[in-house]
């Protein structure tokens, strides 16, 4: 890090080899989503070059670097916990009406709404990932899918109800 901060290419790179899998692994277990894994990864680095000097040298790296990481990471999920745009109650073992009280469950919770995308077509799909999922505005969905605003925002919605009623069919959801 020493001669990274002073300069040397080279020892980024090195950097970057032995610690970007492992962040990368870490983001993409808590997001679920690989675009956000890789984009916590470069934040991470970015984040890494702008405080290089600020850096203590007799202070350990990786806990730093992982700070920074975690750091990201918890800004993402809080992002995506003020995005949800409908009320959910879950029955059974997950309830997001309610902080979930561990890990586990924040997972069983995210593995059963990614599960909840997979039976909805590509275009409601992928609307909701880059609205809700990766917070993108809806006029930027729209540019990036080539369609009107009004036309993502109508997938989005439709999308919305279909992942409501696989939740409910499935006995996942109940009404509030």
């Amino acid at each position: 890090m020493a001669a990274y901060a002073a300069g040397d290419m080279a020892a980024h790179h090195a950097l970057y080899r032995r610690l970007a899998p492992q962040i990368r692994g870490v983001a993409l277990k808590a997001l679920r989503d690989p675009a956000a894994a890789d984009d916590i990864l470069q934040r991470t680095f970015l984040q890494v070059h702008r405080a290089r000097h600020d850096f203590r040298v007799d202070a350990p790296l990786r806990p730093w670097v992982f700070t920074i990481a975690m750091n990201l990471v918890r800004d993402a999920l809080r992002r995506r916990k003020r995005r949800r745009e409908t009320p959910w109650v879950l029955t059974g073992p997950l309830e997001p009406a309610v902080q979930p009280a561990s890990t586990l469950e924040r997972e069983e919770e995210a593995a059963l709404l990614h599960e909840a995308l997979t039976v909805l077509p590509d275009d409601q799909r992928r609307a909701i990932e880059m609205h809700w999922w990766e917070g993108r505005p809806f006029a930027e969905v729209a540019r990036l899918e080539g369609v009107s605003v009004s036309a993502v925002k109508v997938r989005a919605h439709r999308g919305y109800r279909r992942m409501r009623e696989w939740l409910e069919t499935t006995g996942h959801l109940t009404r509030t």
